[in-house]
Order: C-alpha cells, then sequence, then structure tokens
C-alpha cells in the first residue's frame, strides 16, 4: 500500500507541474497537454480506488490514518480535475470570442441602412426621387409644426390656469 501511495502522490505532483506547462503551452500543443494531464488523473482515480480497497484491509489501528491519507490524495485529485475543467472552460470562452470578434470585425456595416431600404421600396412602387425628397422635406417641416404646436399649447394651458383660477 506505502508504495502505491507514494507512487500516486508523486504523479498528483507531476500532474501539478504540467497545469504549470497547460498555461504557457501555445494553442498547437495544449490540447496535447491536456490529454496527457487527463489521462494521468484518470491513472491517479484509479490507483484511489485500488488504495481505498487496500485501506480497508489495513489493521484495525492504521486503518484510520490510511484512510484519511488516501481521502487527502482523492481531495487532491479532484481539486486538479476541476482545475482542468475550468481551463478548459477559460479556453473555450476565449476561443469563442476569438472567433465571434473576428465575425464582427468581417461584417461590413452600412450607414443609413433603414433609409436606403426605404428609397429601394419607394423605389419598387415606382416614386421618384424627386418625390422621396418633397416627403423628407415635409417631415423635416412637420417636425418644426409639431413643437410651434406643443408650445402654443402650453402657453394657452399655462394662461387658462393663470386667468381661470
Amino acid at each position: 500500500m506505502e508504495t502505491l501511495y507514494h507512487q500516486t502522490n508523486k504523479q498528483i505532483h507531476e500532474v501539478q507541474t504540467h497545469m504549470g506547462q497547460l498555461e504557457k503551452a501555445d494553442a498547437q500543443s495544449v490540447h496535447l497537454v491536456e490529454n496527457e494531464i487527463q489521462a494521468r488523473i484518470d491513472q491517479i482515480f484509479s490507483n484511489l480506488e485500488r488504495l481505498e480497497i487496500l485501506t480497508s484491509k489495513e489493521p484495525p489501528n492504521r486503518r484510520q490514518n490510511a484512510k484519511f491519507r488516501v481521502d487527502q490524495l482523492k481531495y487532491d485529485c479532484q481539486h486538479l480535475q476541476t482545475a482542468l475543467k475550468n481551463f478548459q472552460h477559460r479556453r473555450y470562452t476565449r476561443e469563442q470570442q476569438d472567433r465571434e470578434r473576428e465575425e464582427l470585425l468581417s461584417r461590413t456595416f452600412t450607414t443609413n441602412g433603414a433609409q436606403k431600404k426605404i428609397l429601394d421600396v419607394a423605389n419598387m412602387l415606382g416614386m421618384s426621387n424627386t418625390v422621396m425628397r418633397l416627403i423628407e422635406k415635409r417631415s423635416f417641416q412637420d417636425k418644426f409644426i409639431m413643437i410651434g404646436g406643443m408650445v402654443v399649447t402650453c402657453i394657452i394651458m399655462v394662461l387658462a390656469v393663470k386667468y381661470l383660477t
């Protein structure tokens, strides 16, 4: 049991070292390092299962200590597994953001897209550009008429409240 325990502990430390290399790995080799780390973690879990079986065969006076040591190794291994999954999730998110950024940068944005669509629809309906310009000019004038009407209405309301109360 002691030999397997020390071998498993050594493997955990090696995986921790590889996790440090994972942060520094380039994009091409990151998958290889991840796969190697995952294979080692799987090996550690199989060793831990064997250690749990061997723990139950220990003499009663050493069983509690052996179980504690195996549980500590199991906790360390679960921590490494979680760290690997977190790294993979961060890498996946980063890659997705890069793809979205490239997609946005490759798009061509047009200004006044709505106005162009309206002009296209109007041309389909047979309206000339002159008529469209008259409509745009009229809408500009209508805006000033609306604002003037609002001001006049507010003045009338103020005068009505002032003189009728």
